[in-house]
C-alpha cells in the first residue's frame, strides 16, 4: 500500500493567510480557494473588492488544477495553442491561469485557485499561499 501527504486544516489556514497577505500587499481584491487532490473545496476566502464572479472561478481553478495534476496555465496554453476541443473536457471548468498545484514528495495533494486580477497575478497569489507550507 502507498501513502501520501494530505492537507490539514492548519495547512489550509496557512495557505489562505499567506495568499491573503500577498493579495492585500498588492491591493488586489481576489477570491482564494484551496482544494484537496480530488478537487474538493477545503477553504475559501473572498477579499473585499473581489468581483462576485471570482467566487465561482477561484474554486474552479483549484479543482481543475488538482484533478488535472497540472497548473491551469498549462491547460490554458493547450487551448491557446489550438486544442480548443479541450474546453469540453469533463470536470474541467477553470481553464485560466491562476490554479496552482500543491506537490509533496512528487505527488499532487491539492491546489490553490485564485481569481480577481490578471491571470499571472492570480497565480502569484496562489504561489505565495503555497510557499507558506515550506515544502
Amino acid at each position: 500500500m502507498k501513502t501520501k501527504a494530505v492537507l490539514s486544516v492548519e495547512d489550509v489556514q496557512a495557505i489562505l493567510t499567506a495568499a491573503r497577505a500577498e493579495a492585500e500587499a498588492n491591493n488586489w481584491g481576489v477570491t482564494i480557494a484551496v482544494a484537496d487532490d480530488g478537487g474538493h473545496l477545503l477553504g475559501m476566502l473572498r477579499l473585499d473588492g473581489a468581483p462576485p464572479m471570482s467566487a465561482h472561478i477561484g474554486p474552479s481553478k483549484a479543482k481543475s488544477a488538482a484533478m488535472a495534476r497540472k497548473d491551469t496555465k498549462i491547460l490554458e496554453d493547450v487551448i491557446n495553442n489550438g486544442r480548443t476541443a479541450f474546453v469540453t473536457a469533463p470536470y474541467v471548468d477553470g481553464l485560466l491561469e491562476g490554479g496552482v498545484t500543491i506537490v509533496v514528495d512528487g505527488q499532487v495533494v491539492g491546489a490553490v485557485g485564485v481569481s480577481g486580477v490578471k491571470s499571472d497575478q492570480d497565480a502569484q497569489v496562489a504561489r505565495a499561499g503555497i510557499a507558506a507550507l515550506k515544502l
